[in-house]
């Protein structure tokens, strides 16, 4: 294979991205890859898949992994069958085929190796209704059969924290290089960041040998903790991002023999990590935003997407904050939001809308957590805006005030969460019954596995007092 990659060959010069079979061919024999990670994100947002030999690639016609992939919960087991979930005890087959747009290299990877993201498809050739890139896909076409075209970009939130090899013990920030761990808040801070610039510097160049785009990447208010800003565009191609970002920043810090978690709550006197999505819509045949009217008001569209969020958005937290873990984040005057009020450049609501040029008119969804899968949160929130859209849902007044310490709609618990989602009939059309009745099963097993710890908490206040 040659090493040299043809400076006329447009694809073959891409970061990231090529267009078919044949010119992955060309990318990967350019770069001498020996070896392709073909990767499928299942339910949580894991890397699932196979790795193999290029060769091995090219030869052969079809790619297959059990279907059980999709119904594992985050500690590995297995939901129990139910009136609504009956898993298949055959674990049959899916086929998973290739999205040659995301080809791109591994860069941490000491031997030439490649990673490409698969779909899932049943053996009659339909695309797996449970494979999270799948969810996202249909909620775009409905937003297709509109004549619309979204635009999002996410915001992922992360802490660094020392190694952590015995889970009884609490996370703690880590030694930078003045030798000292952060304890206070540092939000926004130039020097905070110098702490870890060798390892934000690798951040950076592992982003950009994937072709990833960062917009802006900040240290935010807790104790070494920060955040990644992606530059806007398609929802798949950004969930596609966010998801390999969260990879790239774990190796990352590995280099360094730090942590980086994207727990909701990673510790419990710091501040919950969030992923806020940032939305609007272009009109496909015009490429004009339908929140911006002709004379630089916001539309009726703007507000009824607006008010589809507050109406929806209960019901789909158990995907927005997806453990039981991800609800201690929604804290009285935490940073996070508490409610479901929206207003203008207020980060004391759920829904703001950020200052910005009449034609830039958008929604920041700051609800969900940087613990959730991105394919699913984004697939949430466009589904709630477009239901909101469809059936006129009008919002309530804008909230001009801190509501830092108001509580509203926001289930507190993920059991609750889940009565609100499985009972909601407009979710349960746009996403279908097979994902509503796995992604709830996976969950009441996650949270079963969840009650069979004891806390700290409880030998500390009960052992001796009751």
């Amino acid at each position: 294979m040659s090493s040299e990659i043809n400076p006329d060959d447009e694809a073959a010069l891409n970061m990231r991205g090529v267009s078919n079979l044949e010119e992955a061919r060309t990318w990967l024999q350019a770069r001498n890859i020996g070896d392709i990670e073909c990767v499928v994100p299942d339910v949580a947002g894991v890397p699932r898949g196979k790795m193999m030999p290029t060769n091995k690639f090219f030869s052969s016609n079809t790619l297959t992994m059990p279907s059980s992939i999709f119904a594992q919960t985050i500690s590995g087991d297995y939901p129990e069958d139910d009136d609504r979930f009956q898993y298949n005890p055959t674990d049959g087959d899916l086929y998973f085929k290739p999205d040659y747009s995301t080809l791109t290299i591994v860069p941490w990877e000491t031997d030439p190796t490649a990673q490409l993201l698969h779909d899932a498809f049943t053996k009659d050739g339909k695309p797996f209704p449970i494979a999270p890139r799948n969810v996202l896909k249909r909620v775009l076409e409905l937003y297709d059969a509109e004549g619309w075209k979204p635009i999002i970009a996410p915001e992922v939130e992360f802490y660094l924290v020392k190694p952590n090899t015995d889970p009884d013990y609490p996370l703690e920030p880590p030694v930078g290089r003045s030798g000292r761990p952060e304890v206070g808040r540092q939000s926004y801070s130039i020097s905070a960041l110098n702490e870890f610039d060798e390892l934000i510097d690798d951040i950076y160049d592992l982003s950009e040998a994937q072709g990833l785009e960062i917009d802006t990447l900040i240290h935010e208010e807790g104790a070494a903790q920060m955040e990644i800003n992606l530059r806007h565009g398609h929802p798949l191609e950004l969930a596609d991002q966010a998801f390999m970002f969260k990879r790239t920043i774990r190796e990352a810090a590995l280099r360094h023999n730090i942590y980086a978690t994207f727990m909701a709550k990673a510790m419990s006197s710091q501040p919950g990590s969030s992923m806020h999505i940032h939305q609007s819509i272009l009109d496909r045949e015009t490429g004009q935003n339908i929140f911006n009217s002709a004379d630089n008001e916001a539309t009726p569209a703007f507000f009824h997407f607006i008010g589809g969020h507050q109406h929806y958005m209960p019901a789909l937290m158990p995907i927005m904050a997806p453990y039981v873990n991800s609800y201690r984040r929604f804290a009285r005057d935490s940073g996070s939001p508490t409610n479901l009020f929206w207003g203008y450049d207020n980060r004391t609501v759920g829904l703001r809308v950020p200052n910005s040029s009449p034609d830039a008119r958008r929604l920041e969804n700051r609800v969900p957590g940087s613990d959730a899968n991105p394919y699913l949160v984004i697939a949430s929130s466009l589904a709630a805006g477009y239901l909101g859209i469809k059936n006129g849902i009008e919002p309530d007044k804008p909230r001009d005030t801190d509501n830092s310490e108001v509580m509203s709609k926001l289930p507190r618990t993920l059991l609750h969460a889940v009565d609100e989602f499985e009972a909601d009939d407009d979710l349960l059309e746009i996403f279908g019954e097979q994902f509503v009745a796995t992604y709830r099963a996976i969950k009441l097993e996650e949270y079963e596995t969840f009650m069979s710890v004891i806390s700290a908490w409880e030998r500390e206040y009960l052992l001796m007092n009751v």
